[in-house]
C-alpha cells in the first residue's frame, strides 16, 4: 500500500504519486489515468489505447446501424 496525501494546486486539489507508484504504473509526465470505481473500492489505472480503439469501432458501428438499433430499442 502508498500512501498519498492530498495537496492544494492551484484552485484544485490534487494528489502528488511517489516515485515507486509512477515506476508501478509506467507513467510519466502529462500522462492520462483512469479512477474506476470497482466492488473493492476505487481503482487507478494509465491511459489504455486498445481500450480506447474497441470504443472507436463501437462508435462507428452505432452510427452505421443506427436506425436499427434505434428501432430495436423500441
Amino acid at each position: 500500500m502508498i500512501e498519498m496525501k492530498i495537496r492544494k494546486i492551484g484552485n484544485s486539489l490534487g494528489a502528488v504519486f511517489p516515485r515507486e507508484a509512477l515506476d508501478r504504473l509506467k507513467l510519466r509526465e502529462g500522462e492520462r489515468v483512469f479512477l474506476t470505481e470497482t466492488p473493492d473500492g476505487y481503482r487507478i489505472t494509465p491511459y489504455d489505447p486498445e481500450f480506447e480503439r474497441q470504443m472507436q469501432l463501437a462508435e462507428e458501428g452505432m452510427a452505421a446501424y443506427r436506425n436499427t438499433l434505434r428501432a430495436l430499442a423500441k
